[in-house]
Protein backbone atom coordinates (compact mmCIF):
# COMPACT_ATOMS: atom_id res chain seq x y z
CA UNK A 1 0.00 0.00 0.00
CA UNK A 2 2.97 2.44 1.62
CA UNK A 3 5.29 2.30 -2.01
CA UNK A 4 7.91 4.86 -0.54
CA UNK A 5 7.77 2.77 2.73
CA UNK A 6 8.23 -0.20 1.47
CA UNK A 7 10.75 0.77 -0.91
CA UNK A 8 12.33 2.49 1.72
CA UNK A 9 13.04 -0.43 4.12
CA UNK A 10 14.48 -2.35 1.37
CA UNK A 11 16.89 -0.03 0.21
CA UNK A 12 17.98 0.60 3.39
CA UNK A 13 19.12 -2.84 3.99
CA UNK A 14 21.05 -3.05 0.32
CA UNK A 15 17.96 -4.58 -1.14
CA UNK A 16 16.56 -4.58 -4.29
CA UNK A 17 13.50 -1.88 -3.84
CA UNK A 18 11.05 -4.57 -4.54
CA UNK A 19 12.19 -7.63 -2.50
CA UNK A 20 9.37 -9.34 -0.22
CA UNK A 21 9.01 -7.51 3.26
CA UNK A 22 6.15 -7.71 5.87
CA UNK A 23 3.15 -5.26 5.40
CA UNK A 24 1.53 -4.89 9.30
CA UNK A 25 -1.85 -3.32 9.39
CA UNK A 26 -2.70 -1.23 12.73
CA UNK A 27 -0.80 -4.39 14.94
CA UNK A 28 2.48 -5.86 14.68
CA UNK A 29 3.80 -9.16 15.30
CA UNK A 30 5.91 -10.21 18.11
CA UNK A 31 8.81 -11.77 15.75
CA UNK A 32 12.20 -13.79 17.42
CA UNK A 33 15.60 -13.82 15.45
CA UNK A 34 16.39 -17.04 14.89
CA UNK A 35 20.10 -15.97 13.41
CA UNK A 36 21.59 -13.24 13.09
CA UNK A 37 20.33 -10.58 10.46
CA UNK A 38 19.80 -6.92 9.90
CA UNK A 39 16.17 -5.46 9.56
CA UNK A 40 14.64 -2.08 9.09
CA UNK A 41 11.01 -1.03 10.12
CA UNK A 42 9.44 1.93 8.33
CA UNK A 43 5.52 3.29 7.35
CA UNK A 44 3.40 3.74 10.46
CA UNK A 45 4.43 3.43 13.89
CA UNK A 46 3.02 1.15 15.99
CA UNK A 47 5.88 1.71 18.81
CA UNK A 48 8.84 -1.00 17.47
CA UNK A 49 10.37 -2.70 19.96
CA UNK A 50 13.88 -4.86 20.06
CA UNK A 51 14.07 -6.64 23.47
CA UNK A 52 11.57 -4.38 25.02
CA UNK A 53 13.71 -1.27 24.00
CA UNK A 54 12.48 1.23 21.95
CA UNK A 55 13.45 0.69 18.33
CA UNK A 56 14.77 3.10 15.56
CA UNK A 57 12.47 3.73 12.59
CA UNK A 58 13.75 4.40 8.91
CA UNK A 59 17.07 3.30 9.51
CA UNK A 60 18.81 -0.27 9.70
CA UNK A 61 19.05 -2.54 13.00
CA UNK A 62 21.59 -5.20 13.64
CA UNK A 63 19.60 -8.21 14.94
CA UNK A 64 21.21 -11.15 16.94
CA UNK A 65 20.32 -14.74 17.58
CA UNK A 66 17.61 -15.06 19.71
CA UNK A 67 16.55 -11.21 19.69
CA UNK A 68 12.75 -10.43 19.85
CA UNK A 69 10.76 -7.63 17.85
CA UNK A 70 7.76 -6.55 18.91
CA UNK A 71 5.18 -3.48 18.58
CA UNK A 72 3.22 -2.07 21.28
CA UNK A 73 0.00 0.59 20.59
CA UNK A 74 -0.25 2.34 16.91
CA UNK A 75 0.98 5.64 17.75
CA UNK A 76 0.46 6.70 14.22
CA UNK A 77 -0.15 5.63 10.59
CA UNK A 78 -1.84 2.46 9.94
CA UNK A 79 0.85 0.11 7.95
CA UNK A 80 4.51 -0.36 9.21
CA UNK A 81 7.09 -2.23 6.98
CA UNK A 82 9.62 -4.62 8.23
CA UNK A 83 12.29 -5.70 5.71
CA UNK A 84 15.50 -8.13 6.66
CA UNK A 85 18.33 -8.19 4.48
CA UNK A 86 18.15 -10.28 1.69
CA UNK A 87 14.42 -9.85 1.59
CA UNK A 88 11.40 -11.79 2.79
CA UNK A 89 11.26 -15.11 0.72
CA UNK A 90 7.90 -16.95 -0.33
CA UNK A 91 6.08 -18.26 -2.68
CA UNK A 92 6.16 -16.85 -6.24
CA UNK A 93 2.84 -16.50 -8.28
CA UNK A 94 2.53 -14.67 -11.24
CA UNK A 95 6.26 -12.97 -10.97
CA UNK A 96 5.65 -12.01 -7.10
CA UNK A 97 6.12 -13.00 -3.59
CA UNK A 98 3.16 -10.77 -2.99
CA UNK A 99 0.72 -12.52 -0.96
CA UNK A 100 -3.16 -12.61 -2.26
CA UNK A 101 -5.45 -13.31 0.13
CA UNK A 102 -8.65 -13.43 -1.85
CA UNK A 103 -6.54 -16.11 -4.39
CA UNK A 104 -4.83 -18.03 -2.05
CA UNK A 105 -1.85 -17.47 -3.72
CA UNK A 106 1.59 -15.88 -2.87
CA UNK A 107 4.03 -15.15 0.30
CA UNK A 108 3.36 -17.59 2.32
CA UNK A 109 1.08 -20.36 1.47
CA UNK A 110 -1.37 -17.48 0.46
CA UNK A 111 -2.53 -16.53 3.86
CA UNK A 112 -1.63 -13.94 6.33
CA UNK A 113 1.01 -14.82 8.61
CA UNK A 114 -0.19 -17.53 12.02
CA UNK A 115 1.40 -18.17 15.24
CA UNK A 116 4.37 -20.55 14.66
CA UNK A 117 5.24 -19.35 11.20
CA UNK A 118 9.22 -19.59 10.35
CA UNK A 119 9.79 -17.01 7.87
CA UNK A 120 12.65 -17.58 5.65
CA UNK A 121 15.62 -14.61 4.25
CA UNK A 122 17.38 -14.74 1.39
CA UNK A 123 21.51 -14.03 1.31
CA UNK A 124 22.15 -10.52 1.75
CA UNK A 125 23.57 -8.66 -1.67
CA UNK A 126 24.62 -5.47 -0.34
CA UNK A 127 25.59 -4.31 3.16
CA UNK A 128 23.39 -1.76 4.83
CA UNK A 129 23.38 1.83 4.43
CA UNK A 130 25.93 3.26 6.03
CA UNK A 131 24.29 5.96 7.85
CA UNK A 132 21.33 6.93 9.95
CA UNK A 133 18.55 6.35 7.36
CA UNK A 134 16.04 9.34 6.40
CA UNK A 135 16.01 13.00 8.21
CA UNK A 136 12.40 14.23 8.83
CA UNK A 137 12.12 16.08 5.85
CA UNK A 138 12.67 13.59 3.61
CA UNK A 139 9.81 11.66 4.62
CA UNK A 140 6.27 11.90 3.07
CA UNK A 141 3.87 13.73 4.56
CA UNK A 142 1.92 11.74 7.11
CA UNK A 143 0.72 13.80 9.64
CA UNK A 144 -0.71 16.03 6.66
CA UNK A 145 -4.48 14.19 5.31
CA UNK A 146 -4.83 16.81 2.69
CA UNK A 147 -4.65 14.98 -0.34
CA UNK A 148 -2.94 16.58 -3.24
CA UNK A 149 -5.50 16.36 -6.59
CA UNK A 150 -5.41 16.78 -10.16
CA UNK A 151 -8.49 16.65 -11.93
CA UNK A 152 -9.67 13.86 -13.08
CA UNK A 153 -11.30 12.92 -16.53
CA UNK A 154 -14.56 13.73 -15.48
CA UNK A 155 -13.91 16.73 -13.12
CA UNK A 156 -15.63 19.00 -15.67
CA UNK A 157 -19.18 16.63 -14.70
CA UNK A 158 -19.35 17.61 -11.29
CA UNK A 159 -22.07 19.88 -10.07
CA UNK A 160 -20.38 23.13 -9.01
CA UNK A 161 -21.95 22.60 -5.05
CA UNK A 162 -20.71 18.97 -5.12
CA UNK A 163 -17.11 20.47 -6.77
CA UNK A 164 -16.84 23.15 -3.96
CA UNK A 165 -18.02 19.98 -1.42
CA UNK A 166 -15.28 18.16 -3.02
CA UNK A 167 -12.48 20.30 -2.44
CA UNK A 168 -14.09 22.25 1.17
CA UNK A 169 -15.85 19.42 3.07
CA UNK A 170 -13.88 16.62 5.01
CA UNK A 171 -14.53 13.06 4.63
CA UNK A 172 -14.35 10.01 6.82
CA UNK A 173 -12.68 6.98 5.44
CA UNK A 174 -15.46 3.95 6.45
CA UNK A 175 -14.90 0.79 7.93
CA UNK A 176 -16.37 -0.48 4.63
CA UNK A 177 -12.60 -0.33 3.11
CA UNK A 178 -9.98 -2.54 2.18
CA UNK A 179 -7.00 -2.38 -0.09
CA UNK A 180 -8.72 -2.17 -2.96
CA UNK A 181 -10.74 1.13 -2.07
CA UNK A 182 -11.52 3.12 0.74
CA UNK A 183 -15.02 4.58 0.82
CA UNK A 184 -15.65 7.86 2.28
CA UNK A 185 -18.41 9.44 3.77
CA UNK A 186 -18.94 12.86 3.94
CA UNK A 187 -21.10 14.95 1.72
CA UNK A 188 -22.58 13.49 -1.30
CA UNK A 189 -21.33 14.55 -4.53
CA UNK A 190 -23.57 14.91 -8.14
CA UNK A 191 -22.26 14.07 -11.24
CA UNK A 192 -24.11 14.67 -14.35
CA UNK A 193 -26.16 11.60 -15.74
CA UNK A 194 -23.46 11.44 -18.77
CA UNK A 195 -23.15 7.44 -19.53
CA UNK A 196 -19.63 6.32 -18.50
CA UNK A 197 -17.74 3.40 -20.95
CA UNK A 198 -15.60 1.61 -18.48
CA UNK A 199 -11.63 2.85 -18.83
CA UNK A 200 -8.42 1.65 -17.43
CA UNK A 201 -8.07 3.15 -14.06
CA UNK A 202 -4.85 3.84 -11.66
CA UNK A 203 -4.42 3.89 -7.71
CA UNK A 204 -5.70 7.20 -6.60
CA UNK A 205 -8.66 7.81 -9.29
CA UNK A 206 -11.55 9.15 -7.15
CA UNK A 207 -14.53 7.59 -8.38
CA UNK A 208 -17.63 8.55 -7.94
CA UNK A 209 -20.71 5.88 -8.17
CA UNK A 210 -24.43 6.19 -8.28
CA UNK A 211 -25.04 6.96 -4.47
CA UNK A 212 -22.55 10.05 -4.71
CA UNK A 213 -19.99 8.55 -1.80
CA UNK A 214 -16.83 9.03 -3.61
CA UNK A 215 -14.10 6.02 -3.61
CA UNK A 216 -10.97 6.21 -3.56
CA UNK A 217 -8.88 3.63 -5.40
CA UNK A 218 -5.69 1.96 -3.62
CA UNK A 219 -3.54 -0.74 -4.38
CA UNK A 220 -5.28 -3.55 -4.98
CA UNK A 221 -7.42 -1.48 -7.62
CA UNK A 222 -9.93 -3.10 -10.48
CA UNK A 223 -7.92 -2.84 -13.66
CA UNK A 224 -10.78 -0.95 -15.31
CA UNK A 225 -14.45 1.04 -14.26
CA UNK A 226 -16.86 2.82 -15.39
CA UNK A 227 -17.56 5.10 -12.60
CA UNK A 228 -16.73 8.65 -13.41
CA UNK A 229 -13.38 9.90 -12.11
CA UNK A 230 -13.52 13.05 -10.88
CA UNK A 231 -10.04 13.74 -9.48
CA UNK A 232 -6.78 11.19 -9.06
CA UNK A 233 -4.68 11.67 -6.03
CA UNK A 234 -0.80 12.71 -7.05
CA UNK A 235 1.29 9.80 -6.48
CA UNK A 236 3.52 11.44 -4.17
CA UNK A 237 0.71 12.04 -1.69
CA UNK A 238 -0.14 8.11 -2.37
CA UNK A 239 1.65 6.81 0.35
CA UNK A 240 -0.23 9.26 2.87
CA UNK A 241 -3.01 7.53 1.90
CA UNK A 242 -2.20 4.39 2.44
CA UNK A 243 -1.44 5.37 5.85
CA UNK A 244 -5.31 6.67 6.98
CA UNK A 245 -7.02 4.07 8.93
CA UNK A 246 -10.39 3.76 9.43
CA UNK A 247 -12.28 6.86 11.12
CA UNK A 248 -9.07 9.25 9.90
CA UNK A 249 -10.49 12.45 8.35
CA UNK A 250 -9.53 13.32 4.70
CA UNK A 251 -9.48 16.25 2.61
CA UNK A 252 -8.71 16.73 -0.85
CA UNK A 253 -6.55 20.07 -2.70
CA UNK A 254 -6.36 20.73 -6.14
CA UNK A 255 -2.36 20.66 -7.22
CA UNK A 256 -1.19 21.21 -10.59
CA UNK A 257 0.68 18.50 -12.46
CA UNK A 258 3.42 20.17 -12.49
CA UNK A 259 3.75 20.18 -8.41
CA UNK A 260 2.42 16.87 -8.62
CA UNK A 261 6.16 16.27 -10.20
CA UNK A 262 7.76 18.01 -8.21
CA UNK A 263 6.69 16.19 -5.04
CA UNK A 264 7.42 12.88 -7.15
CA UNK A 265 10.81 13.91 -8.20
CA UNK A 266 11.11 14.67 -4.40
CA UNK A 267 10.63 11.37 -3.03
CA UNK A 268 12.72 9.83 -6.29
CA UNK A 269 15.74 11.66 -5.42
CA UNK A 270 15.03 10.57 -1.22
CA UNK A 271 15.26 6.95 -2.23
CA UNK A 272 18.08 7.13 -4.70
CA UNK A 273 20.03 8.50 -2.05
CA UNK A 274 20.32 5.14 -0.55
CA UNK A 275 22.00 3.82 -3.51
CA UNK A 276 24.60 5.94 -3.96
Amino acid sequence: MDRFAHSAANLLLGNDRGAAALECTLVGPHLVAERPCTVAITGADLDPRVNGAQAPMWGAISLRAGDEVTFGPRRGGARAYLAVAGGVVGDRWLGSMSTNVMAARGGMHGRPLTRGDLISAGEPVAPPVARDGFTPDALPRYADHTLRVIAGPHERHLSPGSREALFRSPFTLSPNSNRMGYRLDGPRLEVSGVEVLSFGLVAGALQVPAGGMPILLMADHQTAGGYPVVATVASAWMPVAAQLAPGDEVRFAETSIEAALEMRAAQRDALESLTS
